[in-house]
């Protein structure tokens, strides 16, 4: 087997860690790919995936760190680049968007830690790397990537999204939604969002939408009647978004391209994520 086959090998494992890392679909593919000159210029590496795995996220913590300085100049709330997929896709990134933990709203959780309390958190909890070799990549002492871990682990606990629901409840959910919104029935709306219901948007100050989280079942029910009301019901696509059920809307007047997708709860509405910033969907056909 060539090294470049042992590459192909680990690509989407290593696609999973580095968006998992960054929650950028372009940051995880360059790190990927800076890990192959490399890999093809080591000796006597014995485990592959482990080599690989770290060389990646070393790569993916430079990047966390430098988006920590770019964050604190961004206009409203970021949220990840969305993995836009079909449920016929076979691609390394339809392969990654089935595990729980790239949903967006596990990936809204990773964005409350420190790049080194997320990297510790991920290669840990997710992939089981162990403590020693995280070290090396945090650049830390066995005992400090523990604690890096750990208090990631306080910062999430609590807070972790429930389970994925099913796509076929996700379908229906999303049906009875979208249908009471075209109507204007807010009783309905209301009644088919989770009470702590939240809406977040990230425009990046490049597009419309909400600045500031949208929270409550009311709220979110009120915003999204009055953009109806203002723009009219848009077309769309419907696609899956890092897993679960959402729609892409290519530009339409004066609202522009976006992706849009929702975390359907005990058959609930309880979180909508609308991605309307261009530089985060370069990747989305729309």
């Amino acid at each position: 087997m060539t090294t470049a086959d042992v590459f192909g090998l680990h690509r989407t494992h290593l696609i999973g860690v580095a968006y998992r890392l960054t929650g950028s679909v372009a940051d995880a593919e360059d790190a990927v790919q800076e890990a192959w000159p490399r890999f093809a210029k080591a000796e006597g590496v014995e485990d592959p995936r482990g080599w690989l795995t770290t060389v990646v996220s070393r790569i993916c913590l430079d990047r966390l760190r430098s988006a920590a300085v770019r964050r604190e100049t961004y206009v409203g709330s970021w949220l990840p680049e969305p993995l836009v997929t079909t449920p016929e896709d076979d691609d390394p990134l339809a392969a990654v968007v089935r595990s729980d933990g790239v949903r967006m709203a596990a990936l809204v959780l990773l964005d409350k830690l420190t790049p080194d309390q997320r990297v510790a958190f991920v290669l840990h909890d997710a992939f089981a790397v162990p403590f020693g070799e995280i070290a090396d990549v945090l650049g830390v002492s066995e005992a400090a990537a523990r604690q890096h871990a750990s208090r990631a682990r306080r910062t999430v606990t609590g807070s972790t999204p429930p389970p994925r629901a099913a796509l076929d409840e996700q379908r229906e959910v999303l049906e009875k939604f979208l249908t009471a919104m075209v109507n204007g029935d807010i009783d309905a709306v209301l009644g088919l969002l989770h009470p702590d219901a939240v809406m977040i948007g990230d425009g990046g100050g490049k597009a419309r939408t909400a600045v500031n989280t949208v929270s409550g079942a009311d709220k979110v029910a009120r915003f999204f009647l009055g953009l109806l009301r203002k723009y009219g019901y848009p077309e769309h696509r419907p696609v899956l978004v890092n897993g679960d059920l959402g729609m892409v809307m290519a530009a339409q007047g004066e609202v522009a391209s976006r992706v849009t997708t929702f975390t359907v709860h005990g058959g609930k509405v309880a979180a909508i994520y609308d991605m309307a910033n261009p530089d985060k969907l370069t990747h989305v056909e729309f």
